[in-house]
């Protein structure tokens, strides 16, 4: 049975991916794959993008779009941050363990990023089934019937998803269940049933938990993990590049 490791929303955390790294090999996981947003924020892109180009596959983040093309709809510090972040991928300069051809394998990695992912009756995808680059779903919708009734109905049976940086699983009974709640992981093997799992985020969760958020999906159920990781070495990092708002690590150390 194939244990997959599912992550998100890296956000240029290096740190935060390198301490989840290290707990994925206690998984016993056949693979890893990523939901998008492995840029944008945080101050090591381009070592994230290094690990990340060694995973299953990977599917494209609004983040790593905007890395490609002008933002859309981003708060100046997100704006700021990817301008500088397309900078360093255009050029990393300095680096003295730079390979030749590097920053062009990045670009070229970006630009081949599929919007989503199926494999049988399981869709990947960054945002939602609808909008799988851009489209938040959060915890609230579950008031918005209309809208989960739609999204729904482009679930072939499990949807996995990040984006919010805020983990759980909603239901077609508009239920959202959160991590906290769950003692044994998620049964998902009843094919019949329709699911959008939120995996949470690596580089900058947003639940006011400060740990890394990832998922292992054995077929049956799915597993929440939360990991600790060196927090002020990514704020040092962060308050290190004068184009990088400080705020982009000090809301780090809240989950926020």
């Amino acid at each position: 049975m194939t244990r997959t490791a599912i992550l998100s929303d890296i956000h240029g955390n290096l740190t935060a991916l390198k301490a989840v790294l290290a707990h994925i090999e206690t998984q016993n996981v056949d693979r890893i794959v990523c939901l998008g947003d492995v840029v944008g924020y945080g101050p090591q892109p381009c070592e994230c993008l290094d690990l990340v180009m060694q995973f299953g596959f990977c599917v494209l983040g609004n983040h790593d779009s905007s890395a490609l093309f002008d933002p859309e709809g981003f708060n100046a510090a997100a704006e700021q941050a990817i301008f500088w972040t397309r900078s360093k991928l255009e050029n990393h300069a300095g680096d003295p363990n730079e390979q030749p051809g590097a920053s062009r394998r990045r670009m070229d990695f970006l630009c081949g990023l599929p919007r989503t992912k199926r494999e049988e009756n399981t869709l990947f995808v960054h945002g939602s089934p609808r909008g799988p680059t851009n489209e938040y779903v959060m915890p609230e919708d579950i008031q918005n019937s209309k809208k989960m009734e739609k999204l729904f109905s482009l679930v072939p049976h499990l949807c996995f998803q990040g984006h919010t940086h805020v983990p759980g699983i909603f239901t077609t009974e508009l239920t959202f269940v959160r991590p906290s709640d769950l003692v044994d992981g998620y049964d998902v093997s009843d094919p019949s049933a329709r699911l959008m799992i939120n995996v949470g985020s690596v580089g900058q969760p947003r639940d006011l938990d400060p740990r890394s958020c990832y998922v292992v999906y054995d077929r049956q159920r799915v597993f929440y993990h939360r990991v600790e990781y060196d927090i002020e070495d990514t704020v040092a990092k962060i308050e290190a590049e004068p184009e990088l708002d400080n705020f982009l690590g000090y809301r780090l150390r809240e989950g926020r």
